[in-house]
């Protein structure tokens, strides 16, 4: 399956240097979900397409691995809360740590999507300051430009 960015990438650039989490940790079909339903809608299907031919690695790295990492983590940050084991789920709880409250929880998930949501919207503004580098995209089907979500309010242009 083909990707933006690799699971490394997302857990380099979506965790904290703190945060020791085993590479299997993330698999690719976590990081296409994430790209499918937060990148594509933005970039467009044939510049994403061109994206993972190959073409345009400055642009893919400096503006779409982050928001696509962020987005990644997002996606499977309730899978790391719980684990599911012969009796069910249960959070982790050990000697030296307690599982986080659902305010804890939420802020960080609140967190996590405005920053990444900041970065796409840093992309998109390229894209379209640098329309002539991209010609595989079209900023009627970017889903920014019609539609947007700012503080809670909805804005449809």
């Amino acid at each position: 399956m083909k990707t933006l960015i690799t699971p490394l990438q997302v857990l380099r650039l979506a965790f904290g240097d703190g945060e020791q989490l085993p590479p299997e940790t993330v698999a690719e079909t976590d990081i296409a979900g994430a790209e499918q339903r937060h990148i594509v809608p933005v970039v467009g299907r044939a510049l994403y397409e061109k994206l993972l031919a190959g073409s345009y690695p400055d642009f893919r790295n400096e503006y779409l691995a982050a928001p696509a990492a962020l987005f990644t983590r997002l996606a499977i940050q309730p899978r790391l809360d719980v684990r599911t084991g012969q009796c069910g789920t249960s959070a982790p709880k050990s000697a030296w740590g307690q599982p986080a409250g659902e305010t804890a929880l939420r802020a960080l998930r609140q967190g996590l999507r405005t920053q990444a949501r900041t970065l796409l919207r840093r992309a998109a503004e390229h894209l379209r300051a640098h329309r002539d580098e991209f010609p595989e995209y079209d900023p009627e089907n970017d889903i920014l430009n019609r539609c947007t979500t700012d503080g809670g309010f909805v804005q449809i242009r």
